[in-house]
């Protein structure tokens, strides 16, 4: 959507990706993303500036996917939308935090390779439909729109 908050970041996982599942068991991982920058300083030396660490959320197979493929070390590209979340806690004091809803990720294929393999998908869609096969030709419902009111989405704060 154009009017959302877009943005893209590199950097290595802090730790391997955390998978859970709703009530309604849509899957959900959470990762942490870190980033240093590098400056050269008066003399020409290259060091390491500070660090930059990014909590990343991503939902449904692309959670599963990402449990499943990433792990700590892994240098990936995450692009998504940020999201701000406020909660109490336990002694009542505010708390905010910025996050990033990850719409889609991958290994990152600059200092390494990879090798693809597709999912397989769960689909009532008929294998000669228009788009080749799969649920690649099925209807697709609006991000944040679930089939039910009791769907959870992306969109929905836990």
């Amino acid at each position: 959507m154009a009017s959302d908050n877009q943005i893209t970041i590199v950097g290595n996982l802090t730790d391997d990706p955390e998978l859970r599942y709703t009530a309604n068991g849509a899957a959900v991982a959470n990762f942490r993303v870190a980033y240093s920058t590098r400056i050269r300083d008066a003399a020409g030396n290259w060091t390491d500036g500070e660090t930059s660490f990014f909590t990343v959320n991503c939902w449904r197979a692309l959670a599963e996917n990402a449990a499943e493929t990433l792990t700590r070390g892994t240098r990936v590209v995450v692009t998504g939308r940020l999201k701000q979340r406020s909660w109490e806690n336990q002694e009542g004091e505010k708390r905010t935090v910025i996050e990033i809803e990850a719409d889609d990720l991958g290994p990152s294929l600059k200092w390494a390779t990879a090798s693809i393999t597709k999912t397989s998908r769960s689909s009532s869609a008929s294998s000669s439909s228009a788009g080749g096969g799969g649920d690649w030709g099925a209807a697709v419902a609006p991000v944040g729109a679930g089939s039910s009111p009791t769907e959870e989405t992306p969109l929905d704060g836990e």
